[in-house]
């Protein structure tokens, strides 16, 4: 057997790992990511990592990418010029959008965002299909030239087709397609019964819309992958990881763009998976902090929720995803004084260039990396040496731009930094696990990604979160997500079943439809009949309710009652009431196929015991504590059941671990650092 790379892109560092399929011996390596062109960066990885290992590159069999290419141009506003055609009289819908504001605005001075597609370039098509599926008018296929021709004549390639009800019925957007073409070759289509096929126009259209905006883009830049790579004598089959946790063939991603809105952080949730099931851990909730935001996830019993009604940047993106929430907060999250005397920590970020101060690469504003520089939480090197960071300019910069601003001793200042920067990422754990019904006390919190471990110590203690995992290799585990991931994809239909009269029929018919469809797909990505695993989902809500929730319904004998008696607790415990005499209304039917055609299992340490004795000694500032000379570890040198005491910093080739006064680090049989506080809390949670 060969070589399987994995590659994470973030917005600091592209993540490496090379798996011998074999033996299961692991490489890992990191390179910063070269913003102009991310696809630079990828190959510089891969012959980087090949180098490490000492391989050719014809032994590579399989590559597996986490991209934000599709996230990073609806968040810039960078897409493609993208045209509309809808239905007659929903030119507006895009405009009309909903009536929410965003809970972090201010709702007297939000102003609504210029959409994707301007009114000038939405063009409204007659023919009506009814919400049954039966054609009620024919489908104006002259007004589908004359837009195709206005479109080209225009230079718009990517256009987006969404027609009132074409999930019930895709033939008029199907042949508006062919029109396209016929009149615009050199275009790409995007087809809402392709793209989510469920009812709500606005979110269906936005999410087409997106699709169609980003498509050429990520289109582009998987070909420039794959140009890249064959060359080097790569001929090994790219893959690209889902928003839902899955992976797709590159020939796939060019037509589902927007399904890799959120591929890279979905891959650090399947890392984190892995090695909940290495620790013996169950319930998780994940913080992924890379240099740009801080990704966060919750995984109950083993699987992480997934959700159709997530959204990026301003925009809702009703495709099933894991329910990720991301902030803005990372290493490279910038530090300001505001007019009137408030620290602010991010959402702005330093980026990869010019980066943090500390870098010397052109960065003038201090960022939470340098604050942690100044409190002597981070070596003055990187990367194993490969990058020194400038210790008096991170000092300079904290002093003059924030200290002396506020009046506050240098330490103060920096260790202020870190403590809005950290409170900014418990609100976030806290929305996905306390707003969502779950009591944060209950999970063990896994932080990774370059600077997460600096923080998962103190985020646990803002939480009273008894235990804290790091990963053996936290700044790649994004990585070992991609390595340990399934081929995966979701179908969906609206068909309404209304109380009391469920016609189980109609029901089981869009089921079977759904089932071959999956079926068809995962034996095109090779997997074996016997490794199909397909899952029923149905959305539910109350009659009358705007909102749905999404339940499982795996067991085909299971009656409507039950179905409805598991969407009242999950209503209960999201809501805290449920109304139980009300009718429950079916709306949209689910499938998740899965298959697995590959495996990763994170290997077992091969060394025990504990480092030498003496170690290196930093001063390192503590809040409520203050500077501390602490032991610096060499986190290679830690074997399976060594014992960190606190205060120490555990150092490593891809990040640095904080371990604080007062807690207690062990190492289990795969390397896991396991952080506990020392004071044990009355109430007996789970993950103990």
């Amino acid at each position: 057997m060969g070589y399987t790379v994995a590659l994470d892109v973030g917005g600091t560092f592209t993540d490496v790992a090379l798996l011998h399929e074999a033996s299961g011996r692991l490489w890992v390596t990191k390179t910063p990511t070269t913003s102009h062109d991310v696809s630079a960066g990828f190959i510089t990885g891969i012959d980087k990592a090949l180098r490490l290992a000492g391989v050719e590159a014809a032994s590579l069999r399989h590559v597996v990418h986490g991209t934000t290419t599709a996230t990073n141009a609806i968040l810039e506003g960078k897409g493609a010029a993208t045209g509309l055609l809808t239905t007659a009289g929903f030119r507006y819908v895009l405009e009309i959008g909903r009536h929410d504001i965003p809970r972090r605005a201010n709702m007297f001075a939000w102003v609504k965002p210029a959409r994707p597609v301007s009114p000038e370039l939405i063009f409204e098509i007659g023919g009506r299909v009814t919400v049954e599926g039966e054609e009620l008018e024919p489908l104006d296929e002259t007004g589908v030239r004359a837009a195709a021709r206005r479109l080209r004549e225009a230079g718009v390639n990517s256009i987006a087709v969404c027609f009132l009800h074409s999930y019930a019925n895709p033939a008029h957007e199907r042949r508006a397609h062919a029109l396209l073409l016929d009149e615009h070759p050199d275009c790409a289509v995007s087809l809402s019964s392709e793209v989510l096929p469920v009812f709500r126009e606005f979110e269906r259209s936005m999410g087409t819309v997106l699709n169609a905006y980003v498509q050429p883009l990520v289109a582009g830049y998987v070909a420039r992958l794959v140009g890249e790579l064959r060359p080097r004598g790569i001929t090994a089959p790219l893959s690209i990881m889902k928003s839902n946790g899955g992976v797709i063939g590159a020939d796939v991603v060019r037509t589902q763009a927007i399904h890799t809105a959120l591929s890279g952080p979905a891959a650090g949730v399947i890392g984190v998976r892995r090695i909940g099931e290495a620790a013996g851990f169950a319930d998780l909730i994940s913080v992924d902090v890379g240099g740009t935001s801080a990704d966060v996830c919750l995984v109950r019993g083993g699987e992480a929720e997934v959700t159709v009604e997530g959204r990026v940047g301003a925009w809702p993106l009703h495709v099933p995803m894991l329910d990720i929430h991301t902030i803005g907060a990372g290493g490279g999250s910038i530090a300001r004084v505001t007019d009137d005397g408030m620290l602010t920590v991010g959402p702005e970020s330093a980026g990869a260039q010019p980066g943090p101060v500390c870098y010397g690469a052109g960065g003038e504003e201090p960022t939470v990396t340098d604050a942690h520089l100044v409190l002597g939480r981070i070596p003055s090197h990187l990367l194993g040496g490969e990058i020194t960071l400038d210790v008096e300019r991170a000092r300079r910069a904290v002093e003059e731009r924030v200290a002396q601003p506020l009046g506050l001793p240098l330490a103060a200042a920096a260790q202020g930094i870190l403590d809005i920067v950290n409170n900014n990422m418990v609100g976030a754990l806290r929305l996905v696990s306390v707003e969502r019904g779950y009591d944060p006390r209950d999970f063990v919190l896994v932080p990774f990604g370059g600077a997460g471990p600096l923080h998962g110590a103190e985020l646990a203690a803002l939480l009273a979160m008894r235990t804290v995992v790091v990963p053996r290799h936290p700044g790649v585990l994004s990585t070992f997500g991609l390595l340990g991931t399934e081929v995966r994809n979701d179908y969906a239909r609206t068909s309404l079943q209304k109380p009391p009269d469920y016609d189980l029929g109609a029901v089981g018919a869009v089921y079977a439809a759904l089932e071959g469809q999956a079926r068809a797909w995962l034996a095109a990505e090779g997997v074996e009949p016997a490794g199909h695993r397909l899952t029923r989902l149905a959305d539910l809500r109350y009659r009358h309710q705007g909102f749905e929730l999404t339940v499982p319904w795996p067991e085909p004998d299971l009656s409507v009652d039950a179905l409805v008696a598991r969407f009242h607790e999950r209503h209960r415990q999201l809501y805290t009431y449920a109304l139980a005499d009300a009718p429950v209304e079916i709306v949209t039917l689910r499938v998740a196929a899965a298959g697995r055609v590959r495996r990763f299992t994170l290997p077992s340490l091969d060394r025990r015991g504990a480092a030498a004795a003496q170690h290196p000694r930093r001063r390192v500032y503590f809040a409520g504590v203050g500077w501390k000379a602490c032991p610096c570890i060499d986190r290679e040198r830690l074997g399976v059941g060594a014992v960190v005491t606190g205060p120490a910093i555990v150092e490593q080739l891809d990040t640095t671990t904080v371990v604080p006064p007062g807690h207690r680090a062990t190492v289990d049989r795969v390397g896991n650092l396991v952080i506990r506080a020392g004071a044990r809390r009355p109430r007996g949670p789970r993950n103990q």
